[in-house]
């Protein structure tokens, strides 16, 4: 049969207009019933589409989520600290001179009975008076300061509010490549300035100078995190995903970016416990400044590996015990001193009048030392 000489449907177009108009009644149905909330259109749409109400509108990602859910919670509680200076007209010597209130510093709530933590360089100066401000603005004077010379870190009271305490997490759990979240005053100007990344390395020693202060510090035993520290930081929490605190934002490194480091809080928690349960703390002190000679410096100077005494503070244990600066500490307690921290976790075990005997190399020959710990001084 010869299909070419059939002849070609004809078209209906009566049953074509009725269809069309039929699928315009059914659509405009549709987008009315959407737009009133009574259906979604995401249950027409193929699974390969993003099932969205509206297409052109994204959800946040969850790690967003987590951060911006961490800084509503925790930001009321961290604080700016200021120093408050007499300033002159350097153009009228006989002006009176003005009070001027600068932020020179961060700091966070521990406890809703006004006490703070932040870092003793952004309050060492002991003739000048500091104070807080809250998020919302308010400003109160800082009545009473703890200062610990050793961990670089200062507890703070005010009085006359009741301010929301940041949960304290544990910072011996923290894992390199965690998120890290740093809330704190950047350059002094920017308030409750917010920086993410993550744990960059744990157990970080380094030398720690603030611009503000101008002090400079050894220290040790450092979270190290790319979360961006600044000037003005100093004081601030470093936190979890959880917005619990971790550590205390403390030190930034010049001429290197994304290096910032803080002090692990399991380091600060029990000096915090106490002096919320007793308004001050006690603490034993040897009384040294030493740098540590690892065995392969050792070997080379033909010195026992140990700490070597740079200075001994006057009247201290260490004097009281003889020891002398020049002399290395090889032993404590009879544990090889092999460690940067070996002395210090020694001492941080022991309680005011405990006694720590010491073996000590000088002039090619050993001799033993007994120091019986003393209370560190408030600085």
């Amino acid at each position: 049969m010869d299909y070419s000489k059939l002849p070609l449907p004809k078209l209906n177009f009566s049953g074509l207009f009725v269809a069309v108009a039929l699928g315009i009644i059914v659509a405009v149905g549709l987008y009315q019933a959407q737009v009133n909330g009574l259906i979604s259109l995401s249950n027409f749409l193929p699974d390969f589409l993003p099932k969205t109400g509206n297409l052109e509108t994204r959800t946040v990602v969850q790690e967003e989520n987590i951060v911006i859910s961490v800084v509503e919670e925790v930001s009321p509680s961290v604080v700016a600290i200021g120093a408050t200076s007499k300033v002159f007209n350097p153009f009228d010597p006989f002006s009176i001179p003005k009070n001027q209130t600068s932020t020179v510093g961060t700091g966070f709530v521990v406890s809703d009975k006004g006490i703070i933590v932040t870092n003793k360089h952004v309050v060492a100066d002991t003739d000048t008076v500091y104070n807080i401000v809250t998020k919302d603005g308010k400003k109160f004077e800082i009545k009473k300061i703890y200062r610990d010379p050793i961990l670089d870190f200062a507890i703070v009271r005010i009085e006359g509010e009741k301010l929301k305490a940041l949960e304290l997490g544990d910072s011996s759990k923290l894992k390199v490549g965690q998120l890290a979240i740093v809330i704190g005053n950047a350059l002094g100007r920017f308030t409750n300035s917010v920086t993410t990344g993550v744990v960059s390395g744990l157990g970080r020693k380094v030398v720690a100078g603030d611009p503000f202060s101008g002090s400079a510090e050894s220290l040790d035993n450092l979270i190290q995190t790319d979360a961006a520290i600044n000037p003005g930081n100093s004081g601030g929490p470093l936190l979890n995903s959880a917005g619990q605190v971790v550590g205390v934002s403390v030190a930034m490194t010049e001429g290197a970016q994304n290096i910032g480091f803080a002090i692990p809080i399991n380091s600060v928690k029990k000096f915090v416990d106490e002096f919320i349960q007793n308004g001050s703390i006690s603490r034993p002190v040897l009384g040294i400044r030493y740098r540590f000679i690892a065995k392969d410096v050792a070997i080379l100077n033909d010195v026992p590996q140990g700490a070597f005494v740079q200075e001994v503070i006057e009247n201290s244990a260490a004097s009281k015990a003889g020891i002398k600066e020049g002399d290395i500490i090889t032993k404590v307690n009879g544990q090889t001193v092999d460690s940067e921290t070996k002395i210090s976790e020694a001492i941080a075990s022991k309680k005011i009048g405990d006694t720590l005997t010491l073996t000590i190399w000088a002039d090619n020959k050993e001799r033993t030392a007994n120091a019986v710990l003393q209370e560190l001084t408030n600085q």
